[in-house]
Formats: C-alpha cells, sequence, structure tokens
C-alpha cells in the first residue's frame, strides 16, 4: 500500500493525520499497538515499516513483515495535544492485553 500507485488517495489521507494503529501478525494472532504524533504522519510511521519491516520496534524484528496486517485503531487532528494521544495508546494496549500476549515490551 505504501508504495502502489493505486493507493495514492488513501497516502495523502495517512498523511493528514496522527493516530493510533494496530499491527497484527497474522501467523500467530500476536499484536502490537503503535502511535503516530507530533509531526510523525501515520503515512510516515508506516513508510519506515515498509521499508525495514520492523519500524525500530525490538519484538518486531525478526518477524516477517509480510504476515503483518495493519490498521488503524483511531485517528487525531495533527494538533492533538501528545498526553491524549498517549492516553488512547495506552487504552488500547491495556484492552487488548498487547504487553502480556501481544508485541508491545511497554
Amino acid at each position: 500500500m505504501m508504495r502502489d500507485h493505486r493507493y495514492a488517495s488513501w497516502r495523502t489521507a495517512l498523511s493528514s493525520v496522527v493516530g493510533i494503529y494496530l499491527i497484527t501478525d497474522t501467523r500467530d494472532g500476536r499484536q502490537y499497538v503503535g502511535k503516530a504524533d507530533g509531526v510523525e504522519s501515520v503515512r510516515q510511521r508506516w513508510s519506515v515499516y515498509a521499508t525495514n519491516g520492523h519500524g525500530g520496534n525490538v519484538e518486531l524484528r525478526g518477524i516477517d513483515p509480510s504476515t503483518f496486517r495493519y490498521s488503524l485503531l483511531r485517528v487525531f487532528d495533527p494538533s492533538t495535544p501528545t498526553p491524549e494521544i498517549d492516553a488512547a495508546e495506552s487504552h488500547f494496549k491495556v484492552a487488548l492485553d498487547s504487553r502480556r500476549h501481544g508485541l508491545n515490551r511497554n
């Protein structure tokens, strides 16, 4: 999606929002909850994953990124205060139990 011309309008939309996203390893169902905030749009964050497969996240290293499914859990206006986005990220980590049974370390 991050490179295919058919998804240009999606990339444009993802460039205008920050938010909370979910990466699911479709082989075993483990999940990773992440965020794109501040000056980093969802598109920018997902482009990093498309480039290196793990986005700098230790638990995602060594997993075949072709098995990942990306989902948006919540979007925010880029002017949303960071503490509000942090609270939403924490909420989803708890709700999805991604620390104990998933791929989140923090």
